[in-house]
């Protein structure tokens, strides 16, 4: 590799295993820390959102989006996001009357729902767990990420 200004990098990290991504993903920040641009396309919607200073979300050849991550983010999400693992839970639409919950996502057998109290939404629905069968042990609380700002903007999972 050369020593230039920029370099571009094309899906990187696609078919490497993790612990080698890291390795990557930390010579990635050597460069940028040494003042290099690096242009970098990705499917890893998490690696962009730690990597890139700026980001460009497409879908179907052009720009839907342009920004800082964090900026992203804030644009498209002001909720927090509970995702609850659900075993045989074919209807989730009860999930959208639980005080709070601006919508909801289900991915297989992982429901996420966006709630803008997350308060509020968990003291109700841990009140309803045990009545609806579904346990709260392995729930997680996050912040909203670029792959949340892509499904919101192009209304489907992210394509390989």
């Amino acid at each position: 590799m050369g020593n230039g200004e920029a370099l571009f990098l094309d899906e990187p990290t696609s078919g490497l295993d993790p612990q080698s991504r890291r390795g990557l993903w930390e010579v990635i920040e050597r460069l940028r820390e040494e003042g290099k641009t690096v242009f970098l396309t990705t499917h890893y919607l998490d690696e962009a959102e730690r990597l890139c200073d700026r980001v460009a979300i497409m879908d179907e050849g052009r720009i839907i989006a342009l920004g800082r991550p964090k900026d992203l983010i804030a644009e498209h999400f002001q909720e927090k996001a509970l995702e609850i693992p659900l075993a045989g839970l074919d209807d989730v639409t009860f999930f959208e009357d639980l005080p709070g919950v601006a919508r909801i996502q289900r991915d297989e057998d992982v429901v996420t729902l966006y709630t803008q109290d997350l308060a509020q939404t968990f003291l109700a629905l841990s009140r309803l767990s045990e009545a609806w069968g579904i346990s709260l042990r392995n729930m997680v609380v996050r912040e909203a990420t670029l792959e949340d700002v892509f499904l919101r903007l192009t209304g489907r999972r992210i394509r390989d």
